[in-house]
C-alpha cells in the first residue's frame, strides 16, 4: 500500500484549473510526459493535436489582432495562475454565532483570499456583486507588481501597509494610471469567474471614468456573448450644482453571466401579475396550503386568528393564526379551484406562491418568473418593490445609504459614498433564491451582508449566505493622504474605534456595523430565527514552517523542524482551517469536537471531515474517529511515534470501515 498523500498546503493552482477546464472538452489533445520536477507521470496538451482540432481558428504572432491590451497585462495573467503559500486564519473572538452562522467574512488582499477559496468554492457562487475603486484618482489601489523584490516593495514608500498588504493611491500623476487599475481589476475577476456557479452572474458597480475599460475587460474575462446589460443608477437626489461640464447624478452597473442562459430576471411586479386559481363552473375540491407559500394581505387580515367561515365560494377549512400575512400553519380551502391537488403540489415544488387580498379568499397565483417584469436598464430613485409581501420601498441613493449607516454607526458618518442596502437587495432578487451564496470581495462598510440578511428576512422562504472579503486598511494611513471630506469620515471612525477599544482598520468599522445590523434585525423582528451571524478569518503566512532547504543548508537546531513543523502560534482550528481550505471543504459548515484518551478530535459537518492533531494518538481515538464514517481523515505528523504506528492505523480504517488501500491513499492525508 502507498502512504497517504499530503495535503498541498497551497492554494489552488491557476494553470492547472485551466487545463482541468481544456481535458473536459479536448480530452483528445492530452497525452502524458514526465514532470521534470517532481520525476512522476502528468498530464500535459499536445498544441499539435490541439491545433489541429481547432482547424484554421488559430492565430499565432499576428500582426494585427482585435484585442484589448496595456502595460502590465502578462504579468497579471501570470500572477493569476501562481499559486500562493498562505492561509486563512479563524478568528473566533471576532465572529457573531460561530457555531452557527454560514457567512463568512475574510479579511485581507482579495486577490490572493479569492485564490484560497478556489478548491472550495469553485463553481458554487450564484452571484457576485462589488463596488471596486473607481480610479478617479483619489482611490486605493491594490498594487500587485509581482515582479519586483519585496524588499523592493518596503522600499516603496506607501506602497505597503504593516501587515504586508500592497495598496496605494492611484494617482493621475502616476505614469501608468490607468494600466495598473486595469491589472488590478482584471486578475481579480479572473479568478472570481471560476468561482461563480454554470449560471451565476455578476455585477460590477463603476463610474463613468473606467467604465468602457471595464466593459472590455469584462468582454475578454467572461466573454462578450455573456454580457447582459449596463444598468444605470440614480446615486444622489442632490448633483453638485457648481460642477463645471455637467452634474453627474447616475452611476453604472456592468452585468455579465458566466454562461449566458434564458432565466428571466426578477424586476418590479406586476401590476396584476398574479392570476385567479378559482374557475366558476369547476366542481368544488378541497386544497391543501403550505404555510409559507400563501402571502395574506395585511389590510385584509391583520395579524390574528382566523375561525373557519365561508364567504363568496371560498371556504376556509380550519383555524389559523395569521402573523406578518403568513399563517402559522398549513391549512385547507373549498372552493372551484382550477388544480387538483397533485397539480398544485408539483407547482408549489417548482416555485409558484399564492396571495388572498381580500377577506373573500379569492386565491390567486404567482408562478416563479412570471409575476415580474424584467427590470429596466434605468434604476430610478423610486421603483415598485420587488418583494410582494411589501409596499413599495424604493431604490435608494448615496444619501439615503449614509443617513441609514450614520444611524447605525452611533451617530457617525464615517463611510465614503455608500451603496444602499435597497440596491444591492433589488439587485439580489433578479437571480438568487433558495440557499444561494452571495460573494463581495470589495466589501467595504459591509453593505452587502446587510442586504442578504434583509433580503431573508423579507423572503422567508429563503436563505441565501454571504462571503465578505475586505482589506484591512489602515484608517491612520489612510489619513495622511486624504482630502477634506475624506479626513473628516476617517477622524470619524477613528474616534469611533477609540471608544470601542478597536484598532484603526476598516475592517473593524464594517465588522461593528454588521453587529448592529443584527441588533437591529432583531429589534425589528424579535422571532427572527435566521442565520444572523458571520465566521471571521484573516488572510496569514502558511501554517507550517519552509524546510524545503538543500542538504548544504540543514543545521542540528533546524532538524526538529522535520519532525513537526507546524508554527508555535498555530491552534487546533487554525491546522482545522487551513486543511479545509487544502481539500476543498467548504468553511462555512458547522463542526464540533469531542475529547477521547485526552485527545481532541475535530469533526466538520458529521464526518465531511474528521480530523486529529494530537501527539501519539491511541487506539481509542482511532476507533472513535472511524465511528463518525468519515470521508475524510487528516492527522499531522506528530500523531504517530515511528511509521509503524501509521501502518497500524491505517489498517484499522481498512478493517472498520471496510476500506481498500485505494480507499485509505484517497481519504487519508498527512500534514
Amino acid at each position: 500500500m502507498e502512504r497517504p498523500e499530503r495535503l498541498d498546503l497551497q492554494s489552488a493552482d491557476g494553470a492547472q484549473l485551466n487545463l482541468d477546464a481544456l481535458y473536459q472538452i479536448a480530452p483528445s489533445c492530452f497525452t502524458e510526459a514526465t514532470d521534470p520536477k517532481t520525476g512522476k507521470i502528468k498530464r500535459v496538451v499536445n498544441f499539435d493535436l490541439l491545433r489541429q482540432l481547432l482547424g484554421d481558428d488559430t492565430v499565432e504572432d499576428a500582426t494585427e489582432a482585435y484585442e484589448f491590451n496595456w502595460v502590465g497585462k502578462q504579468e497579471a495573467h501570470a500572477e493569476v495562475l501562481r499559486p500562493i503559500n498562505k492561509t486563512l486564519r479563524p478568528v473566533k473572538k471576532d465572529s457573531v454565532d460561530w457555531d452557527n452562522t454560514q457567512n463568512l467574512y475574510i479579511e485581507g488582499d482579495n486577490l490572493e483570499v479569492l485564490k484560497l477559496l478556489q478548491k472550495s468554492y469553485l463553481g458554487k457562487v450564484k452571484m457576485i456583486y462589488i463596488d471596486p475603486p473607481y480610479n478617479t484618482g483619489n482611490d486605493f489601489v491594490y498594487h500587485d507588481d509581482s515582479s519586483r523584490s519585496q524588499e523592493e516593495e518596503d522600499l516603496a514608500a506607501g506602497n505597503i501597509d504593516e501587515l504586508g498588504n500592497r495598496y496605494r493611491k492611484n494617482t493621475d500623476s502616476n505614469g501608468r494610471f490607468h494600466s495598473e487599475w486595469c491589472s488590478m481589476i482584471y486578475a481579480r475577476l479572473m479568478v472570481a469567474r471560476s468561482l461563480l456557479t454554470e449560471d451565476g452572474v455578476i455585477f460590477i458597480s463603476i463610474g463613468v471614468e473606467e467604465l468602457a475599460t471595464l466593459k472590455n475587460i469584462c468582454n475578454e474575462v467572461f466573454g462578450e456573448n455573456n454580457f447582459v446589460e449596463v444598468f444605470s443608477w440614480v446615486k444622489t437626489s442632490t448633483p453638485p450644482s457648481l460642477a463645471v461640464k455637467s452634474r453627474k447624478t447616475n452611476e453604472y452597473i456592468l452585468c455579465y453571466e458566466k454562461n449566458k442562459n434564458n432565466i428571466k430576471y426578477n424586476g418590479e411586479l406586476l401590476d396584476g401579475g398574479d392570476q385567479p386559481l378559482l374557475n366558476t363552473g369547476n366542481a368544488e375540491s378541497v386544497l391543501t396550503f403550505p404555510k409559507d407559500k400563501v402571502i395574506f394581505k395585511p389590510k385584509a387580515f391583520p395579524n390574528g386568528v382566523y375561525e373557519p367561515y365561508c364567504k363568496d365560494r371560498v371556504s376556509l377549512l380550519d383555524r389559523i393564526e395569521i402573523i406578518d400575512g403568513k399563517a402559522t400553519t398549513d391549512f385547507r380551502l373549498k372552493g372551484e379551484f382550477k388544480w387538483t391537488q397533485s397539480f398544485f403540489d408539483e407547482e408549489v415544488k417548482n416555485g409558484t406562491t399564492f396571495i388572498i387580498k381580500t377577506d373573500n379568499l379569492s386565491v390567486r397565483f404567482i408562478r416563479e418568473g412570471e409575476g415580474y417584469k424584467r427590470p429596466t436598464n434605468f434604476i430610478k430613485e423610486k421603483i415598485t418593490s420587488p418583494v410582494i409581501d411589501k409596499p413599495g420601498v424604493g431604490v435608494g441613493t448615496n444619501e439615503t445609504a449614509s443617513s441609514y449607516l450614520t444611524s447605525l454607526m452611533d451617530g457617525k458618518n464615517v463611510f465614503s459614498y455608500p451603496k444602499p442596502v435597497s440596491l444591492i437587495k433589488y439587485l439580489t432578487n433578479f437571480i438568487c433564491k433558495d440557499s444561494d451564496i452571495v460573494m463581495d470581495f470589495f466589501s467595504g462598510s459591509g453593505t452587502t451582508a446587510d442586504a442578504v440578511w434583509r433580503y431573508n428576512v423579507e423572503n422567508k422562504e429563503v436563505a441565501l449566505k454571504y462571503i465578505l472579503v475586505q482589506l484591512p486598511e489602515n484608517l491612520d494611513e489612510n489619513l495622511k493622504t486624504a482630502d477634506a471630506n475624506s479626513k473628516e469620515l476617517l477622524l470619524n471612525g477613528i474616534q469611533l474605534l477609540d471608544r470601542i477599544n478597536k484598532p484603526h482598520k476598516l475592517t473593524e468599522l464594517a465588522k461593528y456595523r454588521l453587529a448592529k445590523t443584527i441588533d437591529s434585525i432583531k429589534q425589528d423582528n424579535p422571532d427572527c430565527q435566521m442565520d444572523l451571524g458571520f465566521r471571521v478569518f484573516r488572510i496569514d503566512e502558511s501554517n507550517f514552517e519552509d524546510v524545503e532547504r538543500t542538504p548544504k543548508e540543514y543545521n542540528q537546531d533546524q532538524l526538529d523542524l522535520f519532525l513537526n513543523n507546524v508554527k508555535s502560534d498555530r491552534t487546533d482550528l487554525d491546522l482545522l482551517f487551513g486543511c479545509m481550505l487544502d481539500w476543498g471543504v467548504k468553511l462555512s459548515l458547522p463542526m464540533s469536537s469531542e475529547e477521547v484518551d485526552g485527545k481532541m478530535i475535530y469533526t466538520v459537518n458529521e464526518g465531511d471531515l474528521v480530523a486529529c492533531f494530537a501527539e501519539k494518538v491511541t487506539d481509542s481515538v482511532v476507533k472513535a474517529m472511524a465511528d463518525k464514517q468519515p470521508l475524510r481523515v487528516i492527522f499531522r505528523d506528530s500523531c504517530f511515534e515511528q511509521d509503524a504506528d501509521k501502518i497500524n492505523i491505517y489498517e484499522t480504517f481498512k478493517q472498520l470501515l471496510d476500506w481498500s488501500d485505494k480507499d485509505v491513499e484517497k481519504n487519508i492525508r498527512v500534514i
